[in-house]
């Protein structure tokens, strides 16, 4: 039976039958490309430009990523620049919600509170405006790829510092072999895609 792999129910052209979340990783996956060597030497970096690109696989990766979440009521979609502005502002739109973003230090024009993170070689900040969460919002923190779960971690202390209850973290790609789950306990992940 062939299968509508971009579906956004998992449907299959039989409608006694659908697809499993397998099945449309999988085939997500086909639009996922390695790149060798980058950032530096030893890393196979996960490029989402192709996925990006293709608007039927784009689309299936909104549509999927909403489904998990649209009976949630979610006020608020907090991404971390830059790619995960990519998907939170698509997914805000379909689940007619709020969307902030989150910089680095000193790029946002407003007064903001921080986060600083620990790096593999280093610390970075996060800042957020002040008045981005109110108390009690319901917010969904949307990014790229869940690796190590710093980022992640920082972003929930920034939202809950301002109040807000985070409903869930939803990510594209999740690096199971680098343990986020570690560092991010006691909140739900969601990921399409996982390696």
């Amino acid at each position: 039976m062939k299968c509508d792999y971009y579906s956004t129910q998992y449907t299959v052209y039989s409608k006694q039958n659908t697809v499993k979340k397998e099945e449309v990783e999988m085939n997500l996956k086909k639009l996922i490309r390695d790149v060798p060597d980058f950032p530096k030497q030893g890393i196979i970096f996960k490029d989402i430009t192709p996925l990006l690109g293709d608007a039927k696989g784009f689309k299936a990766s909104i549509n999927n990523m909403a489904k998990k979440y649209k009976d949630k009521h979610i006020d608020k979609i907090v991404s971390m620049e830059a790619r995960g502005f990519i998907f939170g502002s698509a997914l805000a739109m379909k689940l007619n919600c709020g969307f902030v973003p989150l910089r680095k230090k000193g790029k946002l024009p407003y007064k903001t509170i921080k986060e600083e993170y620990q790096l593999e070689y280093g610390t970075d900040v996060i800042e957020i405006h002040e008045d981005a969460i109110k108390p009690n919002d319901q917010v969904l923190i949307v990014d790229d790829v869940l690796a190590t779960g710093g980022t992640a971690k920082a972003v929930c202390s920034l939202i809950e510092k301002l109040g807000g209850k985070i409903v869930g973290i939803c990510f594209l790609i999740e690096l199971s072999f680098l343990n986020p789950y570690d560092k991010l306990k006691g909140y739900e992940i969601t990921s399409l895609i996982k390696y």
